[in-house]
């Protein structure tokens, strides 16, 4: 076990890790096509529609046709997939294959950080075989999430915790992204995340930044330019209004991008800046959205991203 490092040292380490040669995350080539309109991939999570409650080939139909580049499941969702059997999970993969896209994220909630020994053990087991189910459809990371905290944890230890899980994603070959959660007492903001991810060492460290979670939380956006660039795989991106005020906004509350209050071009051209190319994951669980039905909301998606693109970029 390394020795706990100081809240100085680990500034001092963020700071390192941006320049560090040794980390070698490649990004995925920019799909062809006007999806990112040259700057970015751009991807949908899928519980941007989860409410419709639709089989993941579907969306991923769906997605494809819209013209996504990237798309993000739930593990639940591919779960429903293995359950029919490996030939569906092979026709999955198929699917995501076929159309272009990419699954550089899915959406997990392996209790890894909790202060429960036997639960963390059992969560990184879960961690394991979530991370075996995304292998399995052609994806190469998913997210790493404070599920199951309740209350503050000391960074070194968050550090310690995280680098058990990445040497789980290291055996399996799968990233696994540190995602803070505005509302959590845990990891609830960006610099605190940076913070975990330098003491947790581990070449295989990446970090899943959120632009409400970074609202919610008060993050300060121009943190983003502290990610060591290596590090960031994947970005959510999304909108939220001026009303309600932080302190009771919720996930429901998203909106698309370029229809809330979000400083979304300065982000988008320090995300440019850092050599970000994507996917920009487009995540909202806006339920009056998902009324117009899933395409819909994927097309309006889709296209709010590659406007608020254009405008910070073009």
């Amino acid at each position: 076990m390394k020795p706990p490092l100081s809240r100085r040292a680990l500034l001092t380490r963020t700071a390192a890790l941006g320049a560090a040669a040794g980390l070698g995350f490649p990004h995925r080539q920019l799909r062809a096509g006007t999806a990112g309109d040259g700057f970015f991939r751009l991807g949908l999570n899928t519980g941007t529609v989860r409410n419709l409650k639709l089989p993941l080939p579907e969306l991923v139909d769906l997605a494809a046709r819209a013209g996504y580049g990237a798309i993000e499941p739930w593990i639940d969702e591919i779960q429903k997939v293995a359950a029919a059997g490996d030939g569906a999970v092979k026709d999955l993969a198929k699917r995501i294959r076929d159309a272009g896209m990419t699954v550089d994220s899915a959406i997990g909630f392996a209790p890894w950080i909790v202060d429960d020994d036997a639960k963390r053990a059992k969560g990184l087991e879960q961690a394991k075989r979530d991370m075996d189910l995304v292998l399995r459809i052609g994806g190469t990371g998913i997210a790493a999430p404070p599920a199951g905290a309740s209350g503050p944890i000391p960074v070194p230890v968050m550090g310690e915790r995280y680098r058990a899980l990445l040497d789980v994603g290291q055996k399996a070959g799968c990233r696994a992204h540190l995602e803070f959660w505005g509302p959590s007492k845990t990891l609830g903001r960006l610099e605190t995340a940076l913070e975990v991810l330098a003491a947790a060492d581990h070449p295989f460290a990446t970090i899943l930044p959120d632009a409400y979670h970074m609202y919610k939380g008060g993050s300060d956006f121009a943190s983003v330019r502290k990610i060591p660039p290596k590090a960031l795989l994947a970005f959510h991106l999304n909108d939220y209004p001026a009303d309600p005020p932080r302190e009771t906004i919720n996930d429901g509350h998203r909106v698309y991008p370029g229809d809330g209050v979000a400083p979304l071009s300065p982000l988008l051209r320090d995300l440019r800046d850092l050599g970000f190319r994507g996917p920009l994951s487009l995540e909202l669980f806006n339920k009056e959205y998902q009324e117009a039905g899933a395409e819909a909301v994927m097309r309006a998606g889709l296209e709010k991203m590659q406007a608020a693109v254009r405008k910070a970029l073009g």
